[in-house]
């Protein structure tokens, strides 16, 4: 079966773009998607997240080496502050579980006395988690990273049940803690923080794998704690926690990380809008412990810790004094690592997570958009399909704002990209169609129009319109001889076949010498030369055509009488004069045509072949042009009806210009 031109062209045409939209959306998926989405978590987050509930869950606080803290004392503190912020939380607040944001991998020399008292002082403190860190790369030898790996997992140990279809390559070593606070902590969580391409943390790693063995992160370890369970289960979707029914959405990362689930921010407190939980002074929490220690009234009640979560972190800036413990995420440039922590575990108590919208949505969202905007640049105008496209981008930014507002994370930017590109293609595609299906409506309209008067239309476009002008042309009519007498004797459809293979053969003829066919008459044809084609030479270019198409009609002639057909001749008729050039008619109905006598003149001419028995007769205004190409036999003092006076006219014998 054979296929059209148009749809071959559309099948190829299509596949070229599916290549496109496939590159482009790869392109968008790594490179801008991670923009739109940090925008729209940024966006929902300030007009107004989690359904009502802003900030972030009463329950959670932080304690944090602020500003104030480090004018209390020069950092670095000696650990033994750190002792008094733990003690005073173990013994005058009872938390429910407390988890310290640092990494502590090295002995304060000149404080060693600190350090001992910071390692006591947290022995009996179960309900602490501590920080960790996986590490890809190892400062000591192998023996030794796998010796404390080993160790580290047997104090520390989580039970994973993990299907075998599910592996992730993890990390190769653990940062080591001192001997003594190795044996002075009871519980350790990963603080691994994994940004994306463009630096912006938006997915957080719930389990890490260090030399094939589990941990979870301090959120997690901490949740874990809380409800007295050191089971999880781990699918390729999601995480499950023991039997506390706390289910973490999330997937394997791809190049290794653990197990990923999407942070969902919350709007900062107070007028800094660092945090999103509410902070305390690290320096009024120690001050305060002193001065319960002495029996006075504290700064701070340690019941406003009671059964709470505390989170003890450092300081957000770097100072000249302190260090640096702040982040990029969708909701501002320097987001405090301690408050990130919080918000991770706030998502595991809440189950108030980002959900990913995964492949299929993105899949179903390229179809619909891409046959939805196909479909309206090719049915509606160029300005009704682009209006009703946009539109369809604002319906869209709205939907995705309510799902963010909801929790799915669902592509913000490519969507828009695959519906630029389908655009480009349906447009481009329109315009190549429509311009196919112009040049056929030109084809077709060129065979009852000359091609130059299409072409000059067409050209003009803009400019059509009743009116013309007066300038010389040259006017050839031929007309067959006895026409009416030979149709008598033959069939409709022969006469039509001889018509049109005599119209055929002489078309292409007056096309060669710059003419115009501007009718058919009948057996007649009327042709101009000079215009709409400018031509200097259009008297003798006319002459040319007249004496070739008596060729033409000879060779045609002696066809016909082997094919049995009658025998035919044809009188030609040629003037050259002044006539109206132009378009004549109504303003919904125009004909381009030439009027005056040089016309009527030329059919006159062309009628007195019958009483001369000639072929090819001229005016004497033509004769003045062509004398010298061609030998001709003057006849004299002919009357012209309509005309009155006697004028000559000049049969063509032959042309001698070869």
């Amino acid at each position: 079966m054979k296929i059209s031109n148009t749809i071959t062209f559309f099948i190829k045409s299509f596949f070229i773009f599916i290549i496109m939209a496939l590159v482009a959306t790869v392109f968008s998926w790594v490179v801008l998607e991670p923009f739109g989405q940090n925008m729209m978590i940024k966006l929902s987050t300030q007009i107004g997240l989690n359904k009502g509930r802003e900030n972030g869950s009463s329950s959670i606080v932080i304690i944090t080496v602020d500003d104030k803290s480090i004018a209390y004392h020069r950092w670095p503190w000696p650990r033994d502050y750190y002792a008094k912020i733990f003690r005073y939380l173990h013994d005058y607040s009872k938390p429910s579980v407390i988890g310290y944001d640092s990494l502590i991998q090295n002995l304060d020399k000149e404080n060693p006395e600190a350090d001992k008292v910071f390692f006591n002082s947290i022995k009996d403190i179960d309900n602490l988690v501590v920080g960790f860190a996986g590490l890809t790369e190892n400062v000591y030898e192998q023996s030794r990273v796998d010796r404390y790996a080993s160790d580290f997992y047997e104090k520390f140990k989580v039970k994973v049940n993990n299907p075998e279809n599910i592996e992730f390559y993890g990390y190769s070593g653990i940062s080591e803690y001192p001997r003594e606070y190795f044996n002075s902590v009871n519980h350790a969580g990963s603080v691994n923080v994994i940004p994306d391409a463009q630096g912006v943390l938006r997915h957080y790693p719930q389990l890490i794998a260090v030399q094939g063995k589990f941990y979870p992160s301090l959120g997690l370890r901490m949740y874990m704690k809380m409800f007295a369970t050191d089971e999880l289960t781990l699918t390729p979707d999601k995480l499950i926690v023991g039997k506390t029914g706390a289910i973490i959405p999330g997937y394997i990362g791809l190049n290794g990380e653990g197990f990923m689930s999407m942070l969902r921010y919350y709007k900062g407190l107070n007028n800094s809008g660092l945090y999103s939980h509410k902070t305390y002074s690290a320096s009024d929490i120690i001050q305060s412990y002193d001065l319960i220690k002495s029996g006075k009234k504290p700064i701070v009640d340690p019941r406003e810790f009671a059964g709470k979560i505390v989170f003890v972190g450092s300081h957000t800036y770097a100072t000249a004094n302190g260090p640096i413990d702040s982040l990029r995420t969708p909701i501002q440039n320097g987001h405090p690592g301690v408050d990130i922590q919080a918000t991770n575990l706030d998502n595991i108590i809440n189950s108030n997570y980002m959900k990913d919208s995964g492949v299929l949505y993105e899949f179903v969202v390229f179809l619909f958009m891409t046959i939805l905007s196909f479909g309206l640049i090719l049915k509606f105008s160029f300005f009704v399909s682009l209006l009703s496209i946009i539109a369809v981008g604002i319906v869209y930014l709205i939907f995705v704002y309510f799902c963010y507002y909801n929790g799915f994370g669902v592509e913000v930017i490519t969507p828009f990209v695959n519906i630029a590109l389908t655009s480009v293609f349906a447009y481009s595609y329109r315009f190549i169609l429509e311009g196919k299906n112009k040049e056929k409506i030109k084809q077709a309209m060129g065979k009852y129009l000359s091609q130059d008067i299409m072409k000059n239309v067409v050209q003009n476009i803009d400019d059509i319109k009743l009116g013309g002008k007066k300038t010389i042309v040259t006017v050839l009519f031929a007309d067959i001889r006895g026409f009416t007498a030979i149709s008598e004797k033959m069939s409709a459809e022969d006469v039509s076949k001889i018509l049109n293979e005599y119209f055929t053969e002489i078309e292409p003829i007056i096309s060669k010498y710059n003419g115009v066919i501007n009718k058919f008459i009948g057996d007649a044809v009327m042709a101009i030369f000079g215009e709409p084609i400018q031509d200097i030479h259009h008297p003798e270019n006319a002459v040319r055509c007249a004496n070739e198409m008596l060729k033409k009609v000879a060779d045609l002639r002696e066809k016909w009488m082997f094919e049995g057909k009658p025998k035919i001749e044809i009188g030609v008729g040629i003037n050259t004069g002044e006539c109206f050039v132009g378009n004549i008619g109504s303003e919904k109905r125009l004909e381009y045509t030439v009027i005056g006598d040089t016309v009527n003149l030329a059919s006159r001419i062309e009628s007195f072949n019958k009483v001369y028995h000639t072929n090819f007769l001229v005016s004497s205004s033509t004769y003045s042009y062509v004398n010298t190409i061609a030998d001709v036999i003057k006849i004299s003092e002919v009357t012209i009806r309509g005309k009155s006076k006697k004028m000559d006219i000049y049969e063509i014998l032959r042309l001698n210009d070869k």
